[in-house]
């Protein structure tokens, strides 16, 4: 059920959070009402403005439980500016129980492959749905190309949206989100498509391959011409890390370089322990993560991803005022689509 619009003034996250929660104990009896009675219509009344208080762009429904017997799944719907708030709001949930459990994203289904909807006046079932699919050599996407026999006589939107539910059902959201690459809703099918129930077996292949921490090397260049060295986890994507949202980036200036200007020497030992240091603290924290490092012209800048409820600005600053070969700065913001290492995204 999706609800769009603009809300006139901003909430504070944490006390939309609290309010949501507030209402939900107080009007439960009512939805559990409206959930035996299977009225979709009193749920969409009763459910959504309390959503849309949260925020009129987060997209919610009422799903089959993993335990319980129903789940409310409030979700961002891949838009990254609002995923750590859609997981914020399931950390603050009450505990699961029999009758209802919460996530944040939407869960794949085990029965995928029985699910049908109603798309465009069309029965749209997995069990016609068939996919290309293309893991490009070294990289952890997988390119989907579907296709089902409805496709043809509906509208590109309608087929990106049946497309991507099905890719939820299949996969769940957050497993879409780390795996999937390009998509593409065809009208005519794939060559060498295969049955859709297929593509967790080969999502499942490719993640096999990215089970153990990985860093990317970079070279490039800076927009004075001078050279460029940078390191990066790989994969790199937000989605692993939902509650970081907070950008601490620590610009390190070093005194000993070699021709390009990169670090050399002392200076490069010197920025390895740093890093060591670093890491362990933040590791010691378990809310912040360092993500990425650029070099260039005397000066490292370090990228680390934090929750903002942890100590992680704290912690690099101390650890920053420690450095000797020049004056080291911290800047600390808001930053939940990682757009600061957005090159580094994969």
């Amino acid at each position: 059920m999706r609800l769009f619009g603009r809300k006139s003034e901003p909430v504070e996250p944490a006390e939309a959070i609290a309010g949501f929660w507030t209402w939900w104990a107080e009007t439960r009896p009512l939805i559990d009402g409206h959930v035996e009675a299977e009225d979709a219509e009193a749920l969409a009344e009763t459910i959504g403005p309390a959503v849309t208080a949260l925020d009129p762009s987060l997209v919610w429904e009422i799903a089959p439980g993993t335990l319980a017997r129903h789940a409310l799944v409030v979700s961002a719907s891949g838009d990254p500016e609002l995923r750590s708030f859609a997981h914020r709001w399931a950390l603050a949930a009450p505990p699961a129980d029999e009758l209802w459990e919460f996530h944040p994203s939407r869960q794949a289904n085990p029965r995928a492959s029985e699910l049908t909807v109603d798309v465009g006046g069309r029965e749209f079932g997995l069990d016609r749905l068939v996919l290309g699919l293309r893991v490009p050599p070294g990289t952890p996407r997988v390119d989907v190309s579907a296709f089902h026999p409805i496709f043809p006589d509906i509208d590109d939107d309608t087929r990106m949206e049946a497309t991507l539910l099905a890719l939820d059902w299949l996969l769940g959201e957050d497993e879409v989100a780390r795996w999937v690459g390009d998509i593409v809703a065809a009208e005519f099918e794939p060559i060498d498509a295969v049955p859709a129930v297929h593509l967790p077996a080969v999502v499942a292949d490719v993640a096999g391959g990215f089970k153990d921490e990985q860093w990317a090397l970079l070279e490039g260049q800076t927009a004075n011409g001078g050279k460029l060295a940078a390191a990066a986890r790989y994969p790199l994507r937000p989605v692993d890390h939902p509650l970081f949202d907070q950008h601490v980036a620590i610009t390190l200036p070093y005194a000993n370089a070699d021709a390009d200007g990169l670090p050399a020497g002392v200076s490069l030992g010197s920025l390895r322990d740093f890093e060591v240091n670093l890491t362990e603290r933040l590791g010691a924290l378990g809310t912040a993560a360092l993500v990425a490092h650029l070099s260039a012209e005397r000066s490292r800048v370090l990228h680390v991803y934090a929750d903002p409820a942890g100590d992680a600005a704290r912690a690099v600053r101390e650890l920053a005022a420690a450095w000797k070969e020049g004056r080291a700065t911290v800047e600390v913001a808001d930053d939940p689509s990682w757009s600061a290492v957005a090159h580094f995204l994969t």
